[in-house]
């Protein structure tokens, strides 16, 4: 038969094997694992967490699979990995790819919910864990990639709802060692599954759309195990019948060739964005812009004095959704340009603890925030591999100080040290787990490679 998209992207998960794995590849995707572990643990620790877990827990079935920083209580393998999921994102703390999504949060729950519902015996190796993780990156990756669309930040839906969802599903059938043809249905029904409205953006419902993303491909992979089929041509862009092509105004496939003794994944080629505070990816171009102008303006006046301050222009992109001046909740000042910025100036830093109700109605902050006057230069646009953000501070004396942020500590150009992602690790860990486990996970995921069963991660 004649090859198609669709059956070019089945070919090459069931095909793949541990050696297409490059040494960077293998590094830059157990630094996700790394910090996906730890922003799911300190997110199990959130409201929104409580009330996955709470959910979950009405269902009786097979309690198998492990919940973020509960010990004590298993779940079934696909509801463990909604709410793991629902705790990675919990936070906005998770890992960012461009074009814009949220990877390791969609994938990572499914692959270790499985590893825990396999019988003994059949448990996946480490490298087999870790070749599947990079199966649900790369398909994410490429799928994002077929429309131009994807590279700017979204506007209709949130991206780990749809390209996360066939991540999961394309890892998970990877995992349990699907045929070709089951790996091309496990795609088509996960894109029935896929889809959330970036409307709940900045609200406690959007980090189900990680919990969901990774659940349901996860269920989309065993539904095809157990002979459930759908249109073999989902990721092919077919006149007047759309696919994957629904999600996407631009959509234009290619297939995914099948890996000969090397295949360069897009990991390889860009590396990832971490976060280092729980926020929108946005706000970390602000903030260190912040944080610079806050230098310079001790610098001028010996210390921070808000009062010497008449107007903080702020200089960003048009993105509606995080453009908010005056957030009342959590998750509202998470996708606040004008919170973090006014944040980083007051405090120096932001953190968990800037997320809290008290620090959000602190009237030092609010009187800070009626000073922001939002402007939208023509050359920064809404797309993280290009946008910027700058902070100026025009002073009653009529001096004006400026701080400006083209990639933030963190972002892929300008990624994390080792120190600093382990510093992030076990601070987030620390919330739930004693500090022998936590170092226990990091030798773990260091030597992944070298695992004889998966599951015991």
């Amino acid at each position: 038969p004649e090859e198609t998209v669709t059956s070019s992207f089945a070919s090459f998960i069931h095909a793949v094997r541990p050696e297409h794995l490059s040494k960077t590849v293998r590094h830059r995707s157990k630094r996700m694992i790394l910090d996906s572990i730890g922003v799911g643990l300190v997110g199990s620790t959130t409201h929104v967490f409580d009330i996955a877990l709470q959910y979950c827990r009405l269902y009786s079935s097979v309690a198998v699979s492990s919940v973020y920083g509960k010990p004590g209580i298993k779940l079934s393998p696909t509801l463990a990995a909604f709410t793991n999921g629902v705790a990675t994102h919990s936070m906005d703390f998770d890992d960012t790819w461009h074009p814009a999504t949220h990877p390791s949060g969609a994938v990572l729950p499914a692959l270790l919910a499985a590893s825990q519902m396999l019988p003994p015996g059949t448990k996946p190796k480490g490298m087999d864990f870790l070749l599947a993780f990079n199966v649900g990156l790369e398909v994410q990756g490429r799928l994002m990639h077929f429309s131009t669309e994807a590279h700017n930040i979204p506007k209709r839906f949130h991206p780990p709802s749809v390209v996360g969802t066939m991540g999961s599903a394309a890892a998970t059938a990877k995992l349990l060692s699907l045929s070709t043809a089951q790996c091309a249905h496990a795609l088509g029904i996960a894109a029935s599954l896929a889809g959330a409205p970036m409307a709940n953006a900045a609200t406690q419902a959007k980090p189900l759309h990680i919990g969901n993303a990774t659940r349901l491909g996860f269920e989309a992979a065993l539904l095809a195990a157990r002979g459930m089929e759908a249109n073999p041509l989902i990721l092919d862009d077919i006149a007047g019948c759309s696919g994957f092509s629904a999600f996407y105004s631009i959509y234009q496939p290619k297939p995914l060739s099948t890996p000969s003794d090397h295949h360069e994944f897009l990991l390889e080629k860009q590396d990832i964005a971490f976060k280092r505070f729980p926020a929108h990816l946005g706000m970390h171009w602000v903030v260190d812009a912040a944080l610079s102008v806050r230098n310079l303006f001790i610098n001028y006046a010996g210390s921070f004095s808000p009062s010497l301050i008449r107007t903080i222009v702020l200089k960003i992109p048009v993105s509606k959704y995080i453009n908010r001046p005056f957030p009342s909740s959590e998750h509202q000042a998470r996708h606040s340009f004008q919170f973090n910025a006014c944040t980083a100036l007051l405090d120096g830093e932001v953190g968990l603890s800037s997320f809290t109700e008290s620090s959000i109605h602190r009237q030092e902050l609010r009187e800070l925030l009626d000073k922001v006057v939002v402007e939208h230069p023509e050359d920064n646009v809404a797309n993280f591999d290009k946008m910027y953000g700058e902070v100026a501070l025009l002073l009653h004396s009529g001096d004006v100080l400026t701080g400006k942020c083209d990639t933030f500590y963190g972002h892929w150009r300008k990624p994390l040290s080792k120190e600093s992602l382990l510093k992030k690790f076990r601070s987030n860990a620390s919330h739930v787990l004693p500090e022998e486990k936590i170092e226990t996970i990091i030798t773990m995921v260091d030597n992944l490679e070298n695992l004889s069963d998966s599951s015991q991660l």
